[in-house]
């Protein structure tokens, strides 16, 4: 906050502003380049103090899509809460995957649908229908 015991304001008509008699800090070559400019020569101390993870590279983005999954252990709590007809696509869920019980039948729309999942659901007296 400015005050009138600020360094800038007893300095005000110095010109230097107590850096010295041959214009050190006044143009842009002290800045020592634009932006990101000799981060690996002369402002490699930055670099290691604010910036070490700037250079090299880190980890990977995948080309594929993600596929959503959904196991059956889930399902049951969406069936509880939708009732027995669920279409898992409108969900935005790609794949139900056989992992868990259950015990009554249900109705499930689905793109993909494990072998497991789909002997899982049928011998609970349900129906898996594959969309295309």
């Amino acid at each position: 906050m400015p005050h009138r015991k600020r360094k800038t304001r007893k300095l005000r008509g110095s010109r230097t502003m107590g850096w010295g008699q041959i214009g050190q800090h006044r143009g842009s070559g002290s800045r020592g380049g634009y932006g990101k400019a000799g981060l690996h020569k002369h402002k490699w101390f930055y670099t290691l103090k604010y910036a070490p993870n700037h250079f090299g590279r880190h980890g990977f983005k995948s080309i594929y899509p993600k596929k959503r999954a959904i196991n059956i252990s889930q399902l049951v709590e969406l069936a509880y809460k939708l009732g027995s007809k669920i279409d898992l696509s409108s969900l935005g869920i790609d794949k139900l995957v056989g992992k868990g019980k259950i015990t009554f039948p249900v109705e499930v729309y689905v793109k993909q649908a494990s072998e497991s999942a789909i002997k899982k659901i049928e011998g609970a007296g349900g129906k898996v229908i594959i969309l295309e």
